[in-house]
């Protein structure tokens, strides 16, 4: 459990937005209308170097309703009354799985890939115990893969990594075990590149340096960290493409065909590449009700103002495309939401 100061942060970078005023306009009732479902909820993200936190933190904006807030049918907070959301960083998708599936943590974001894997003891994953209490509650958006390069070397092709200084990310992470099947769909091989095992912020720095020729990221569009090094004339981002792109689709299902468009990074034409769903996901054991309520209040037609404002990923947060890419089975109080939004019979 985060100690008292670190619950506060989180929660005012996760509640930065919810003071928006809303036009009043019928949906639902409001979540949970007379009932307080107080207390704090966390949400395991991943680096603060990725788009993952800040779109937690967005989020958690979006479903918070701190005691004593106005009402959402009075033009207040429309998120759970009493809940107070925070958005904390995390190792990435494998950690927040650890988390959800020994239920220390109320929720998570992971990638569809790694959510699969554990609940069916593959992958990574294989010959562990399997992680059947995990609970899918909403797709959320897609990540991209990244693979960023210092501006003046002269690797074009994922294969010229061979002999290379490249970080492919912490234990743990879901990008390490993406980009290990990226390289191997490649047919590079681990001794055939010099690895260096780094989260992204450390990448970024060890590239300034001139310490690193190349990295993978897995994040959504655009990535601060990517954008930082473009803007600074360090880094630009290699395509992933060709045949081996087919074999990879075909093998790994959770992967699909993505593209960064042109100029999402200074300088970076459009780039064709791979994307990953990334989803919310909680342990079976949580409350129903209050799952209903934070999927009610997520979706509200007035904290869609909150998710537009938030980033560019937090955008992509839609209901209709709640269910895509999902896997696993769904949170009860989640499946009693999508039932009565007619997105399952």
């Amino acid at each position: 459990m985060p100690g008292p100061a670190l619950r506060r942060r989180d929660f005012l970078l996760g509640s930065a937005l919810a003071g928006a005023s809303f036009a009043a306009a019928p949906w639902l009732a409001p979540p949970a209308a007379g009932k307080d479902s107080g207390g704090f909820f966390r949400i395991l993200t991943g680096s603060a170097h990725t788009t993952t936190f800040p779109v937690g933190v967005t989020v958690a904006s979006a479903i918070s309703n701190p005691p004593g807030s106005r009402p959402c049918e009075k033009g207040g907070s429309c998120g759970v009354p009493g809940l107070i959301a925070v958005a904390l960083t995390s190792q990435g998708s494998v950690a927040n799985l650890a988390a959800i599936g020994n239920e220390s943590i109320e929720s998570g974001f992971a990638q569809a890939d790694l959510v699969y894997s554990a609940f069916q003891g593959e992958g990574i994953y294989f010959r562990r115990a399997k992680q059947a209490n995990l609970r899918v509650l909403a797709n959320l958006y897609p990540e991209t893969v990244h693979l960023v390069v210092r501006r003046n070397s002269n690797i074009t092709d994922i294969r010229e990594l061979a002999g290379k200084r490249v970080s492919i990310d912490r234990t743990g992470s879901g990008t390490r075990f993406n980009a290990e099947i990226i390289l191997a769909a490649y047919g590079l091989r681990m001794n055939q590149i010099r690895v260096l095992e780094v989260d992204p912020g450390e990448a970024s720095e060890l590239m300034v340096k001139d310490q690193l020729d190349a990295f993978f990221l897995i994040s959504g569009q655009p990535a601060p960290t990517v954008g930082d090094l473009t803007d600074r004339e360090i880094a630009r981002v290699v395509p992933l493409s060709g045949r081996q792109i087919e074999g990879a689709l075909r093998r790994h299902q959770f992967f699909t065909r993505d593209f960064i468009p042109a100029n999402t990074y200074r300088d970076v034409p459009e780039t064709e590449t791979l994307s990953i769903g990334m989803q919310w996901i909680g342990p079976e054991s949580l409350d129903p009700d209050l799952v209903y309520e934070l999927l009610r209040a997520l979706w509200h037609p007035r904290n869609r103002k909150i998710l537009d404002a938030g980033p560019a990923m937090a955008q992509r947060i839609r209901l209709g495309t709640a269910l895509l890419g999902v896997s696993v089975p769904l949170h009860v109080g989640a499946e009693r939401f999508y039932r009565e939004m007619k997105l399952i019979t």
